[in-house]
Order: C-alpha cells, then sequence, then structure tokens
C-alpha cells in the first residue's frame, strides 16, 4: 500500500501539492473562526449530582454571583463612612437599574448585613446575579466590568467573581499561546538547522506542521458545532501538531537523504522512502491517535476536547508527511540539500556510516552489561516515581491565575478578609420540597444542619412557586480537600426529601469519581489497542508487552517529579506557580495518553529500524546496535524538537498549562534517551532472539496482514 502511495505521489507532485494549497486556503478561512466557538470549562460530568443540582437551580430561577464587586474606601476611612456609605448605595442603585442585572445584593442594601463587610471595616461587597444566557451575561459582565473598575469619588472598586476568573484564564491563554509560539519557533528554527545542516532541508517540516495546525483547526471548527469543545485543547494542539509534524518529517526527510546517499535516483528514492519512512510514520501516527482517543471514554467535555484536538492533529501532521512532504521531495530531489552548512559538509552529513557512531557505541556498552543497566535504570525511575503515590487530585481554581492577576487578588481578599467568600457561594437543590411551603419546616431543619457543618459561613433557605433551594456561603476554599470535606459531610445528611448539592467543590468531587471510574477502561483500551497495533506491525509478542511496561515505568518517574514540583510545590519560587497541595485532576490523565503515545512513537520508529536490520541479517545484537545507531541521533533530535514546544508552555501564567509543559517536556525527554538509550538496548540483548517470537498461529495471521514493508 505504501509503495502504491509512493508511486502516485510521485507521479502526481504538482496535483498534491495544488491540492494541498487550496487545502490549506480553505482550512484557513473556515477554522480561523473556531476560537469563538470553544468553552472554557467542560470540568463537569453531565451525569453528576452537581450537574442536576446546577440545572435544577437554573430551571427554578436561583441567583448565580457572576459578578462580584470589592468596593473599598479610597481614603481608608472604611466603608461605614457616611460618604463612603452613600456613594456605595448610590453604585448599588445605579446597577440595579441596569436591565442586565437580574438581582442585586450589597453591604448597604441589606442593611448592614455582616457578610458582605470585611471584618476589619474596610470593603464591602456588592454581589450581582446577571439575565440571559451565557453569552448575554458575558456582554452584559464585560460592560459593567469596563465602566466600574477602579476609582469612584471616595470608592475603589475591583472586579471578582465566577465571570472574571473565567475571562483573565481567556486572556491570560492567549498571552501565552503566543509567548509559547514566540519562543517555541525560533529555538525550533535553530534546532532545525543544526540537525539538517541545510537550510532548505530544515524549512521543509515547517511546510508540514502548517498543514498540520490549519487541518487540526478545521476539524475542531467542526466539531466544535455538534458538541463542546474546550478553549484549553488549542494549546495542545498547537504544541502537539508543531512538533508531530516535525518529529515525522525529520524520519522522512533523513531516510530521503539515506536513500540518495545510496545512489538511488529520485523517483526510487521518494518511492522508498514512503516505503519504509512513511509506512513508519502512518503507524506511528495511528498509535498515538488511538492513545489520544482513550480520553473520549471520560465524561468530561474538557478531556474530550483533548481527543478531538489530538487525533486531528495527528492525522493531519501524518497526511502533511504522507503526500505533501514527499511530492516537495520529488520536486526537489538531491536539491533538497542545498544550502548545507559548511560543518555539515566537512563532518560527511547523513552518509556516515552507523558503526563509527556515539549510538552504535553506547548500544554495544549497554548490551555487554545489559542485567546491570537494566537493573540500575529500573530502580532510578522507581524512585523517581515514589512521590506519585501521595497524589491528591483537584481541580484548577483561582490559584492557577499569577498572583499578580486582579481577579485572584480579589477572591483571595475575599476569602482572607470576610467571614464567608461569596464569590464561591453554592447552591443546594430541594427537588422533593412542596413549592407551596408546606416543608418550609423541615427546609429550616435542614439549613441549620448545614449550617453547622464546619467550612459553612451562612445558609439562606429560599422556597418559592417555582422550587426551593439552599444558598451557601462557604468559608473554604471549594477546589480543595476542605472543600470536598465540606460537599462529603453536607451528602452525608438525611432530611426527609431528596436533594443535591451543586458548586465548585460538588463537581470536583464527581469529576474524580467520574475519571476514577473510566480509568480502568481507558487504561484497558490504550493497552489492547497498542498491543494489537505493534503486533500488526512487528508480528511479536514480546515486543508490545515490553513497550508498554517500559512506557509505563518512564511515566511513572515523571508523575513522580510532577507531585513533587507541583503538588508539594518544590521549585514553585523559580517556575513561578502556587502550589495547592494538589494536582489537577485531568492532567494526570491527559499527561499519560498524549505521553504514552508519544512514547510507542518512537518506539515504532527504533523496532522498524531494529527489525529492518534483523529480517536483513538475523543477528539481533547487531540488528539492536545498528537500529539504534541509525535512529538514535533522529529520536533524540526529534524529542528535542517537541520538547522545546511543550517547554514554552512552562513560561505560562497558569499553573495548570505549565504543568502540562513541563511534565511532558520531562517525559519526552526521558523516553527518548533514557528508555530508548538505555533500557530497550539492555531489555532486547536479554530476550534474544525471542523479541520476535509468537506462536504458529499468530506468526500465520500477521502474515497474511501483509503489513510488512516489502
Amino acid at each position: 500500500m505504501f509503495r502504491r502511495i509512493g508511486h502516485f505521489v510521485v507521479r502526481r507532485r504538482r496535483l498534491v501539492l495544488a491540492l494541498t494549497v487550496l487545502f490549506l486556503v480553505a482550512a484557513g478561512a473556515a477554522g480561523s473562526g473556531v476560537f469563538g466557538q470553544l468553552g472554557g470549562g467542560g470540568f463537569a460530568d453531565p451525569d453528576a449530582e452537581s450537574t442536576r443540582a446546577e440545572a435544577f437551580l437554573t430551571e427554578v430561577g436561583a441567583p448565580r454571583p457572576e459578578l462580584v464587586l470589592l468596593v473599598e474606601a479610597a481614603d481608608g476611612t472604611g466603608v461605614d463612612d457616611p460618604a463612603v456609605a452613600a456613594a456605595g448605595t448610590a453604585l448599588t442603585e445605579e446597577l440595579a437599574d441596569d436591565p442586565a442585572v437580574l438581582g442585586i445584593s450589597s453591604y448597604w442594601s441589606t442593611g448592614g448585613q455582616s457578610a458582605l463587610r470585611s471584618t476589619d471595616g474596610s470593603a464591602a461587597l456588592v454581589v450581582v446575579d446577571l439575565a440571559g444566557d451565557e453569552e448575554q451575561v458575558e456582554a452584559a459582565a464585560a460592560g459593567i466590568a469596563a465602566e466600574h473598575t477602579g476609582g469612584h469619588g471616595p470608592l475603589t472598586v475591583r472586579v471578582g467573581g465566577g465571570y472574571a476568573i473565567d475571562e483573565a484564564i481567556g486572556e491570560q491563554l492567549d498571552t501565552d499561546l503566543i509567548r509559547a509560539e514566540l519562543i517555541a519557533v525560533p529555538v525550533t528554527l535553530l534546532l532545525l538547522l543544526i540537525v539538517f545542516g541545510g537550510i532548505v532541508a530544515a524549512t521543509l517540516p515547517l511546510a508540514v506542521s502548517v498543514v498540520a495546525v490549519l487541518g487540526a483547526l478545521l476539524a475542531l471548527s467542526g466539531i466544535a458545532r455538534f458538541t463542546d469543545v474546550s478553549v484549553y485543547s488549542i494549546n495542545l494542539m498547537t504544541g502537539l501538531g508543531f512538533g508531530l509534524a516535525i518529529d515525522y518529517s525529520l524520519f522522512v526527510l533523513s531516510r530521503f537523504r539515506e536513500e540518495l546517499a545510496a545512489g538511488r535516483p529520485t523517483y526510487e528514492a521518494v518511492v522508498r522512502t514512503v516505503q519504509t519512512a512513511g509506512r513508519t510514520v502512518a503507524f506511528s501516527a495511528l498509535t498515538v491517535a488511538v492513545s489520544l482517543s482513550a480520553l473520549l471514554v471520560f465524561p468530561l467535555s474538557f478531556l474530550r476536547s483533548f481527543a478531538y484536538a489530538g487525533v486531528a492533529v495527528v492525522v493531519s501532521a501524518a497526511a502533511g508527511a504522507l503526500l505533501t512532504l514527499p511530492a516537495l521531495l520529488a520536486v526537489l530531489g538531491p536539491r533538497v540539500n542545498a544550502g548545507s552548512l559548511r560543518w555539515r559538509r566537512r563532518t560527511g552529513g547523513p552518509s556516515r556510516p552507523a558503526e563509527s557512531g556515539f549510538w552504535y557505541r553506547l548500544a554495544g556498552a549497554v548490551m555487554r552489561r545489559p542485567v546491570p543497566v537494566a537493573t540500575g535504570v529500573v530502580l532510578f525511575l522507581l524512585a523517581l516515581g515514589i512521590p506519585f503515590l501521595g497524589v491528591d487530585p483537584g481541580l484548577p481554581s483561582h490559584q492557577a491565575l499569577p498572583p499578580s492577576n486582579e481577579a485572584r487578588q480579589v477572591v483571595e481578599a475575599i476569602k482572607t478578609g470576610f467571614a464567608g467568600n461569596r464569590t464561591e457561594e453554592f447552591g443546594i437543590a430541594l427537588p422533593g420540597v412542596d413549592a407551596d411551603g408546606a416543608d418550609a419546616g423541615a427546609v429550616a431543619t435542614f439549613a441549620g444542619q448545614v449550617g453547622a457543618v464546619d467550612g459553612v459561613a451562612e445558609v439562606a433557605p429560599q422556597v418559592t412557586p417555582a422550587g426551593a433551594w439552599l444558598s451557601v456561603v462557604p468559608s473554604v476554599v471549594l477546589r480543595s480537600a476542605e472543600g470536598e470535606r465540606l460537599v462529603d459531610e453536607i451528602r452525608a445528611l438525611d432530611p426527609p426529601f431528596d436533594f443535591a448539592v451543586g458548586g465548585d467543590a460538588a463537581e470536583l468531587v464527581d469529576a474524580k469519581a467520574a475519571i476514577g471510574d473510566r480509568l480502568p477502561l481507558a487504561l484497558a483500551l490504550i493497552a489492547a489497542t497498542t498491543a494489537l497495533l505493534l503486533f500488526a506491525v512487528f508480528g511479536s509478542i514480546l515486543v508490545p508487552v515490553k513497550a508498554i511496561l517500559l512506557n509505563l515505568l518512564s511515566l511513572t518517574a515523571t508523575f513522580g517529579a510532577m507531585v513533587w514540583i507541583f503538588q508539594d510545590g518544590h521549585l514553585s519560587g523559580l517556575l513561578g506557580f502556587t502550589a495547592t497541595g494538589q494536582l489537577d485532576v485531568s492532567m494526570p490523565i491527559l499527561m499519560f495518553c498524549v505521553a504514552f503515545g508519544l512514547s510507542m512513537d518512537y518506539e515504532v520508529f527504533l523496532l522498524s529500524r531494529i527489525k529492518e536490520e534483523y529480517d536483513r541479517t538475523g543477528d539481533n545484537t547487531r540488528a539492536i546496535a545498528t537500529g539504534l545507531a541509525r535512529t538514535g541521533r533522529l529520536i533524540t533530535a526529534a524529542a528535542v524538537l517537541l520538547a522545546v514546544s511543550f517547554a514554552a508552555f512552562g513560561v505560562s501564567g497558569m499553573s495548570f498549562l505549565k504543568l502540562m509543559g513541563i511534565g511532558l517536556t520531562l517525559a519526552i525527554l526521558v523516553d527518548a534517551t533514557v528508555i530508548r538509550g538505555l533500557l530497550v538496548p539492555a531489555v532486547m540483548r536479554l530476550a534474544g532472539r525471542a523479541n520476535w517470537w509468537a506462536p504458529a498461529p499468530l506468526r500465520r495471521l500477521h502474515q497474511r496482514w501483509h503489513l510488512r514493508e516489502n
């Protein structure tokens, strides 16, 4: 099949390139509008109790504090000063007259309610509930924030609440994406020049990266019309697309130059490249896509969004590497080496014998002492993974924002300065209560029980013709261990009617339960499909088992490091984030699927060359050394280039993006160096000819699949 693809691309190279240009124009035009279709949430399980509670509260018209204005006296006199109180009352009345405001309460309009006044009297709150759908609420909140933030006579106003946090996160993500690209692109260009030693060859992977990213944007634009897609997935899509496009291009370009150096004409060199490196790229992309597809089993749209974006960008990158890049190579021919740097010409370029390189010598040294090497590496990686035993999953909160962000500062000022945290007020739905008020006594009793729970600052029962609920003001941060405990204690209460707890803490508890319930299925799907794919490619039983176990070992070390850094707070000052004592519950799952797929990506590249040499010589030891020599430099270069794409997110102002960027960078580099350079040759040397063994029925089945290169 891949040989036929190679012949088609060479013969129809101008048609392929013309169709690529048309595709890019169409994808750029259609995909550019995707940013307006993406949402910022996606952390809730749609079938959970907390989601049902929120739906009920919306239906009965329970007020939601979308905006919380933190009002302080400009001259420090306090909120009870007559001039400040008059200005606060006027501000409240002005906001109440706004048609977009559904309800409003402030310290001055509620007769001096203590929960709306700071404990030292220096600040007060104005809590605003807005009318309309999500877009209308966002527009109204933006208008109020723009008009009222800052100094107003004797008042200084700062804006907090859900809208302010969401808006701050969106702005930070835009800034981080631009910053990451400004860092990654020039560094990547420099590394490409170093790796390829030529200007023409170094620019070709960029063409594939454009195909990958624009193709994924087009796919996301279509998907977002039918389901929720998180805005956070864009960051993974750009980093993964840029890196994978360069990875795949590296292997295709290197094989093409190798074929040219062996004396083949351009036509045969392109066909042979697609037949060998192209086949490897296709199956590598399939393993990455399969690993990312496992995210679809989770009900959280946040995780599913990464599956949509990841699979789309992987498919686009593979298509660019299998079609667009070979067509460009067919046009360029030997001119692909044009603009070579002098030092590369002096060192002989890509045609140096494999036996003369560092990786061949490293493989030989490892295979002379496979047991000590394997034992030492395994113990080292397990030791790095020990902190993961103490992982405490959570969800992103305001602390994911930089400390300098005003929305975060408002939340923290309310948290430390007020008896209750109005920015995290949540509701408890009472669908089983009669709307006519017949159960008012039972509701009052239940409200008293809720108010007695540690972490609750205030409870207000609400019984209306539309329905009943409790409005709860907590004194703890909801997305925290204390918030989870608060929800568990409330849910343990036993009133004489049904109830459902809403809010961020309940969402966290339910999200963790949903992920925990689906995690075994996701891991089983990844393991089973990866094993089948690797068997289909190599016809071996041991290869899939070894690959899965080594990848799990590598990721264990990475996760241990992430808990040590981001949960426990080591290096927090150096990296610029606030440790919360928890690790974002979705990030280990996301990082596992991405890193596992990328590890299999490198596994396929390495094993393909080892198997090619083994089929040619029948010498297991020589095949391992030669395969590593042929791919070690490329895998390392590809890993470094891909790591640059993710490492650029390490400077993000969002702590969970920083976690993703640094975590994936570490996972990629450990896998490409320690695992591929040391552990794989040691284990394969110990296994010997058993590396390629399969029972006779499976061997015959594999031979009928015709998945060999020739």
